[in-house]
């Protein structure tokens, strides 16, 4: 009883004062929400994602979220006949103009039955030209992760965790949304 407590507190203690940087990251990000970020769920600690296959775009085969380990990501889970999917799709591709590299990507993935033609359509009126036409058309990877309406916006960690989550659309254009991708790639050249 009263020992495992103690215990308990000792881990809980550790994990505030930031032995585990993925919590500490997560808390950073939570103060930077504001406006349309407010909309983002910031999890107490990192969920695990899947690795379910989906589709690249150009039958170029398959991939995992695994294949994205090593940095940040935004996954973006959207469909062509997706009103708001129109809006936010431009703002995340600034965004992976200007934070994509090492260190940090979105990845756009087409979720249900979108053709890929009518993906590169979608990209071409909304001027599209940074991000990917990857495919999830049975849903197979946004079942397993729980996504249902689109669009839903996830970030995962540098060790294919979910960290926080985004339903809806989101202006990712903003100062928010922008001082949180710069926190976590910050985070990620510190560490």
């Amino acid at each position: 009883g009263k020992m495992r407590k103690v215990v308990l507190a000792l881990v809980y203690t550790a994990l505030t004062v930031g032995a585990n940087p993925s919590f500490g990251q997560s808390a950073d990000i939570a103060a930077l929400r504001d406006g349309d970020m407010k909309k983002l769920v910031v999890h107490d600690a990192p969920v695990a994602t899947s690795t379910v296959a989906f589709d690249l775009a150009d039958g170029a085969g398959k991939a995992t979220l695994e294949d994205w380990r090593g940095k940040y990501v935004v996954i973006n889970f959207w469909a062509t006949w997706c009103a708001p999917c129109r809006k936010e799709m431009p703002q995340l591709n600034a965004l992976q103009k200007e934070f994509g590299g090492d260190d940090f990507d979105v990845l756009t993935i087409a979720t249900g039955r979108n053709s890929p033609d009518g993906i590169q359509r979608f990209f071409d009126e909304a001027g599209v030209d940074s991000l990917p036409r990857h495919q999830d058309p049975k849903q197979a990877l946004a079942s397993q992760m729980g996504i249902f309406g689109l669009p839903i916006t996830v970030i995962m960690d540098p060790q294919g965790r979910e960290i926080a989550r985004l339903r809806g659309d989101a202006d990712w254009s903003s100062d928010s949304a922008k001082a949180i991708i710069q926190a976590l790639v910050k985070s990620k050249t510190d560490s």
